[in-house]
Formats: structure tokens, sequence, C-alpha cells
């Protein structure tokens, strides 16, 4: 921009001089002139058409016809109104005065970058806090900041206010509740003889522990209050603390079992019609039970069902590898890594199968 406006200067200062030994006679009439092309340039664009000045042409044109008077201004013959030039005249002048007051130091120093992380972290681990309760930690502890810096550095974050992290979903629920959750699910299958069996299982969500309650053709009542009974007496026996049971609205849950449940301190949690994601660890467990085990064995009849589910059962918690866990079993813990470079160069690694190698367990020859 700079140096097209120090062309346009230069090239119409030598225009001066051009015009300097002309006389009045001939300058009203090249003046007569350039009115009557401008006359027939604007019936060429229309009215509706705006003439498009780039930043140098405006500024040259502002420094020209800055220092005529307003009405002097209007009654020549130009491509914009008089107001506009004004108005880039007024530009040119704000701008030349934010290049020289321009203040040393723009603005307030930046927060510290460990200030910022704690922020962050207080909001974190307090979805509650507003930011001046944030404020105020901070204070205790020494450290002075304004609160609207708090404010500014959530708003940059995309943090929302504490009334909208307050609200607690289902899912963080579930992770804060899960020492003290269970879910249980009937599956359904179909055994060779052409026989529907009903397994009824239960999971605890810390430790994703299953427990095979039982399998029948006949879920009846009577049935299921019993297993709830038997279920109830392996968590006495395994000093299980569980106070929230999730389940769906299946009509085999009689409304007795909810009575057991409370007369053992377990609370029933009912998931929302259609809504399998509210008990997802149970779901979770069912597809793994289906495409680890119902899928790949022919089940002749009840009684091979129910040795097939405690193989299972037995592998799930004693061996089956679970992210959740670390990769751990929900009753093994993770053995400590390798590290004898003789060990790893001569690994001697054996198989076990189960179920007719349907499943397979892997582990170091003694």
């Amino acid at each position: 921009m700079l140096f097209r406006l120090a062309y346009l200067t230069v090239t119409n200062a030598f225009a001066v001089l051009r015009l300097l030994p002309m006389g009045d006679r001939d300058k009203d009439v090249e003046i007569l002139d350039l009115r009557h092309q401008i006359t027939v340039l604007e019936r060429q664009l229309g009215a509706d058409t705006r003439v498009r000045f780039a930043v140098e042409d405006r500024a040259f044109l502002a420094a020209l016809l800055a220092s005529l008077p307003r009405d002097v201004l209007r009654r020549l013959r130009l491509l914009v109104r008089p107001d506009t030039v004004l108005r880039w005249h007024r530009d040119l002048l704000k701008q030349r005065h934010a290049r020289t007051c321009r203040p040393k130091r723009p603005g307030r120093p930046p927060t510290v970058r460990s200030i910022r992380a704690l922020i962050l972290r207080l909001v974190r681990e307090n979805p509650s806090w507003g930011y001046r309760r944030v404020h105020g930690e901070l204070a205790t502890i020494g450290i002075k900041v304004a609160s609207s810096t708090v404010w500014e550095i959530l708003k940059q974050e995309g943090i929302d206010p504490a009334p909208g992290r307050v609200s607690v979903t289902w899912a963080d629920f579930l992770r804060s509740q899960a020492d003290a959750l269970l879910a249980c699910d009937f599956i359904e299958t179909v055994t060779l003889n052409g026989q529907r069996q009903y397994i009824l299982a239960v999971i605890a969500h810390a430790t994703r522990r299953v427990r095979v309650l039982g399998t029948t053709a006949h879920p009846t009542a009577a049935w299921v209050i019993q297993t709830i009974k038997n279920l109830v007496m392996d968590l006495e026996d395994a000093g299980c603390r569980a106070r929230y049971l999730i389940r769906d609205r299946d009509g085999k849950f009689p409304a007795l079992m909810e009575e057991i449940l409370t007369d053992a301190g377990i609370h029933a949690v009912l998931t929302g019609v259609r809504m399998p994601r509210m008990n997802s660890v149970m779901e979770r467990w069912v597809q793994s039970c289906r495409r680890e085990l119902l899928d790949r064995c022919l089940l002749w009849n009840e009684h091979h069902l129910r040795h097939a589910l405690r193989e299972y059962e037995h592998f799930y918690n004693q061996h089956r590898a679970h992210q959740a866990l670390a990769q751990a079993a929900p009753l093994r813990a993770v053995p400590d890594p390798i590290t004898d470079p003789e060990r790893i160069i001569d690994l001697n690694v054996r198989r076990r199968d189960r179920l007719g190698g349907v499943l397979h367990e892997y582990s170091h020859a003694a």
C-alpha cells in the first residue's frame, strides 16, 4: 500500500508540473472534458453499480480533497459522495493516531501457565465450583489473580458455568457408584433338542465378576425368587456390599423380588424402556458370552448348557483379560512383567483347552 501511495504521489506531482504552463482556458476545457467523461462512465455503470477504490486510492483522494470546504466538494463532479471522502479522511486520521499513540505494553500480562493449569484442574475436580469459588480457593493458597481472569480462562476453554456442570450423567453415576452396583439380565438360547433356555446372570460393576445364577426352561416366579435368595446369601458370604441392582423391566422378574432385595439392603434400579445402554456393563457381558460361547458350541440339552456356563464363568473370572481392569481378570491380578532376557528368549507357554477347545487359556509351563 505504501509503495502504491508513493507512486501515486510522484505521478501526480509531475502532473502538477505539467499544468503550470497551461492557461486558464486550457484548464477549463480539460475540466469540462473530464466531467463529461465521468458522466459517460456513470451512465454506463448504472445507478446500482458501485465503483471500487483501492486503499491507496482512498488515501490519496482523501488527502487531496479534505482541505476543500464541504460546499465546494458538493459542487465537484465525483464518483463518490462528499461525505464518503470526508469519512476516508477521518479513517486516515484514526489510523495515524493509533500508530502514534500505541502503548508500550498492550494490556495486562498473560496468566502464568501453571496458574492456568491449576484453575482448570480445580474446575475438573470440582464440577460444582463456579469461577468465584475457584478464585476464593486460589486466594487461600496465596495465588493472587482477578476473578475476571478465572472467568476468562474458563470461557476460553469452553467450560460451561457451574450449574451446567453439576448435572450428573448416567455414565458418571455408574462410574462413581461402581463399588456398590450389580447388574442382572436374562439371556435366551435354544438347545439342539429344540428347548428354549433362560439364563440368569449377575455382574459386579467394580470387579467385573460374573455369577451365573442358573438356567431353566420355565422361569417361573418361584424359580426367580429362589435364585435371588441364593444370590443374597452368596453376597453375604463373600462380604460384598452391594447397594444397587440394575435390571430391565422384564416381566420374568416378580414383584416379591423387590422385597427380598430390600431386606438385604439392595435397591433395584430399573432401566428405561428399550434403553440397553443404561445396563451397558451387563449387555457387554451378554455379547461376550454369545460370541465366545453360545455361538460356538452345540449345546445338546439343559445339563450340557449348565456345564458350558460353569466353564465359561470360571474362564471369565479367572483368566480372561479386561480392558476396564488394566488387562487383569476379575479374580486374578496381572503378573509382573518379565525383565530377564533369558526368559524372554526361551519362552515356554502352554495352552489349556476348555470345552473341547472352544476356550483357550495360556500360561507359563512350570
